[in-house]
Order: C-alpha cells, then sequence, then structure tokens
C-alpha cells in the first residue's frame, strides 16, 4: 500500500529520464536520480564563489600580516600560490570528507557516486578533480595572462573554445557527465535529505513497540556483523531511505541476501523494514565501537584485524 501510494505521488517520482539504476557489489539494483544540468552548473558555480572568496581572505591576511603590498611581487605570487592550492584540492578535500558532497553540492542535496556500484574511490575523486584542471581552470589562465605573456588573439580564442568544449560537455550525452565523471567512473546524484542517520538508528533501536506491542526484535551475534563494512552500512541506508514503487522489492530482496550471508537463523516470515533497521542499528553501533579502538573497516573485503 505505502508503495502505491509513492508512485502516485509525482513529488518522489524520480524526473523523466533522470532515473538510474546501480547495479551493488551484491547484485541489488538501486535507483537513483541524475541531478540536472542546471543544478551541477548552480553548484559549480557555488563552489566557486566559496573558493574565490577563500583566495580573497588569504592574500588579504598575508598583505595585512607581512605588509606584501597588493601590487608587490611577492603578493602575487602568494595570490597564484593560494589559487592553485585551493582550486586542486578544495574538491577533492570535500568529496572525500562529506562522502561525494562540496560545499555547493550539499547545499543543492547532491552527491558523487561510483556509477559502477562500488564505494566511492580516492582515486576516482582524485581522478575526476585532476580533469578539472584540464577541462576549466588551464584554458582560463591562459586567457587571464594572455597580456602578461604576450599571446595573440588565436591562443586567446582557442583556450575559449577547449573550455567551452569541456563545458558543455554535459549537454551532450544523457548520463550528464562532465569528462571528469566519464575518468573517475562516476555519477552526480539527486540525495535530497529525508531522515537523519540518528533518527534512523533511534527508530531502529526503539522499534515500533508502541505502534505494534507483538512486532519482532532482531537481534545479532559479534560474527554475524563482522562480514560487512562501512560501505555495507552505506548501501544498506540507501536501501532504507529509498522511496517510490520499487522500494519494497528491494527491502525484500536485501533482506534475504543478508540473512543468507550472515547465516541468520529465526523466524521464516521475516518484516524486512524492520529487520534491514535493526541491522543497520546494530551494523553502525559494532563498526563506530571498532572505530573507538583505531579499527577501520571500509568494506567486506577489508581484512579483519
Amino acid at each position: 500500500m505505502a508503495a502505491a501510494n509513492e508512485a502516485r505521488d509525482p513529488a518522489k517520482a524520480p524526473r523523466q529520464g533522470l532515473a538510474r539504476d546501480v547495479i551493488t557489489p551484491e547484485g541489488v539494483p538501486l535507483r537513483f536520480e541524475l541531478a540536472s544540468r542546471s543544478e551541477r552548473a548552480t553548484a559549480l558555480i557555488i563552489d566557486l564563489m566559496i573558493l574565490f572568496a577563500a583566495i580573497i581572505v588569504l592574500v588579504l591576511l598575508a598583505a595585512l600580516g607581512v605588509g606584501f603590498g597588493g601590487a608587490s611581487g611577492w603578493g602575487v605570487a602568494f595570490a597564484l600560490l593560494a589559487f592553485f592550492a585551493l582550486r586542486n584540492f578544495y574538491f577533492t578535500f570535500f568529496e572525500l570528507r562529506w562522502h561525494g558532497m562540496t560545499p555547493g553540492k550539499r547545499l543543492l542535496q547532491m552527491r558523487v557516486i561510483d556509477r559502477y556500484g562500488g564505494r566511492l574511490r580516492p582515486e576516482s575523486v582524485f581522478a575526476r578533480n585532476l580533469m578539472r584542471e584540464v577541462e576549466l581552470f588551464l584554458p582560463l589562465s591562459l586567457v587571464a595572462s594572455a597580456g602578461s605573456i604576450g599571446t595573440g588573439n588565436w591562443s586567446i580564442l582557442f583556450a575559449l573554445v577547449w573550455a567551452s568544449l569541456f563545458t558543455l560537455m554535459p549537454l551532450f550525452n544523457k548520463d550528464i557527465m562532465r569528462a571528469g565523471d566519464i575518468v573517475g567512473g562516476t555519477w552526480v546524484i539527486k540525495a535530497p535529505r529525508s531522515r537523519l542517520l540518528p533518527d534512523m538508528v533511534q527508530a531502529a533501536v526503539a522499534g515500533s513497540e508502541a505502534a505494534d506491542p507483538e512486532a519482532p526484535g532482531y537481534a545479532f551475534t559479534r560474527e554475524q556483523l563482522e562480514i560487512y563494512g562501512i560501505y555495507e552500512l552505506q548501501t544498506l541506508e540507501t536501501v532504507l531511505r529509498q522511496e517510490g514503487p520499487t522500494a519494497h522489492e528491494t527491502q525484500v530482496e536485501v533482506c534475504e541476501r543478508i540473512r543468507r550471508k550472515i547465516g541468520w537463523q529465526g523466524e521464516e516470515e521475516l518484516q524486512p523494514r524492520r529487520f534491514l533497521e535493526a541491522f543497520y542499528a546494530a551494523l553502525r553501533a559494532h563498526l563506530e565501537n571498532r572505530m573507538l579502538f583505531g579499527e577501520r573497516r571500509e568494506s567486506k573485503h577489508d581484512r579483519k584485524k
């Protein structure tokens, strides 16, 4: 019934042409909605504004603290160095730290994912953001420095065409990928805020006994929780957040796969949603406890410590 209501709710349905299915390593298909071209452009503009504001603040602080002066050679050198460092590490830092989000993407509720269903790897993040140097910053740097290095109009025109071709690339492919996404194997998807993780855990721990006193409780051993890592926890979170006509079927399939994987013995007729919420809460508590002792397990493929 809930799935049918969600299917009739147009606000919860993916926009036409932007829905994509990703097959996780467990073989479970998850449906995501790609971020639109305008949303990606807006997020980039926001990030660039933050980036340039940070550079201006750094230059002003350097000028005030060291007495460089706006037009001095040291001031220009510091500005160039700060611009190089920030433009190369701003996007990478935030996407690694915030699970595929930058401030601009976070504001517009978007994030980067691996389009083959795996966890977002650091090398993919580095690759997609290194390409931005080739796509945008390098040609714009050539245009900005044209007067000082004496390049001709043809060189400026070439740089502008170069930047335009890369910038407009998302307009000419159905997956709205820029060159960095192609190289890094990534998609940028919508990541709407729903329930916060603490709320989800609290609901799972408390269960729904208040609403249903006969609701089953599920307990898991340490050995069962040791099978999975952080990536699987994040994938399970995505499954629990999923909405739409296929959400229930996905939860049933994931529930059965987890049950077989961990060798869980119990009642035959499970309540998939409650089982997954209980397993999510237990797994998260287990992983957080491990991290308190300096043990971080990224995925089920990491060797147990």
